[in-house]
């Protein structure tokens, strides 16, 4: 079983549609959406739930109005304006740092474990599927992201799956690095902007810190052709081995409109390149 993750530097590049494009044609697999932050895989795969638990995610505090004396220790250490006036504790703007716990001397503050989201298990037309969702305001993504790749592994070892697809976290921060680690092979996709190019490398430069093997895909390749120039030299240059170019096309939209895959709807002009690539990831990568 090998788990190929697709992540790109920034968002916009269109990573959700080609891990769908590449779920249609792939076999075996259990798929996963590990952009928890703002999940939309479901949209193209639309998925019936078989499953679905919540998530713990952190603390906040709680302050018991029969304990409290209203002595302000907790007001005056919380940095983050969370206790009102009339000591309660606002949920939206506390961070669970415990500092208030800390410094009460009537013991009337408890830290309380919270629900920021759910997962869920499902059945969708791409294949069997995990999938998330992060409620608004709520951190911990990277630790939602690792359950969510850890039931995908469960799914695909009860399955006797062969293949873990997911589509990652778009940047380089903490969603984006648990992602990636422990993965087989990571597919950057990117587009042809200064700001591709730019952030393309910094997740390169990430994936490679942790020892895994990566590759490159250029989407919308003729919008910009001379940076797309840059980036096939950039690739060259450094040793990445770059998995195709995928055109410029406005029936995408159309795609997405349909909530389908680009294979779904005739005379686009991604079909062909997008096979050549799967057909590559699947002689170089997952052979």
């Amino acid at each position: 079983m090998k788990e190929l993750i697709i992540i790109s530097g920034k968002g916009g590049t269109g990573k959700t549609t080609i891990t769908a494009a590449f779920a249609f044609l792939a076999q075996n697999h259990v798929l996963a959406d590990c952009d928890v932050d703002a999940a939309d895989l479901h949209i193209l795969a639309r998925p019936e739930t078989k499953r679905q638990e919540e998530f713990q995610g952190g603390v906040k505090a709680i302050i018991d109005s029969e304990k409290c004396t209203e002595c302000g220790e907790c007001r005056a250490h919380c940095r983050y304006d969370a206790i009102t006036e009339d000591y309660h504790v606002n949920l939206l703007t506390c961070e669970g740092c415990s500092v208030c716990y800390h410094v009460c001397p009537a013991q009337a503050v408890t830290m309380e474990d919270q629900i920021c989201g759910n997962w869920f298990i499902s059945d969708s037309r791409l294949g069997p599927m995990v999938h998330a969702e992060l409620f608004p305001g709520e951190e911990n993504s990277g630790k939602l992201v690792a359950v969510v790749r850890g039931q995908a592994k469960d799914l695909a070892k009860d399955g006797l799956k062969s293949l873990i697809l997911v589509d990652g976290a778009p940047g380089v921060g903490c969603p984006v690095i648990s992602s990636v680690t422990g993965a087989d092979h990571v597919i950057v996709v990117t587009e042809p902007s200064l700001s591709g190019l730019h952030d393309m490398r910094r997740v390169i430069e990430l994936v490679r810190g942790f020892g895994i093997p990566v590759s490159a895909l250029i989407n919308k390749w003729d919008v910009n052709r001379d940076v797309a120039s840059t980036i096939e030299k950039y690739c060259k240059q450094d040793d990445v081995p770059l998995l195709g170019k995928i055109p410029y096309e406005p029936g995408v939209i159309k795609s997405m409109v349909n909530r389908s895959t680009v294979f779904e709807n005739g005379g686009n002009a991604t079909v062909g390149p997008l096979r050549e690539v799967w057909s590559r990831i699947e002689k170089e990568i997952l052979s």
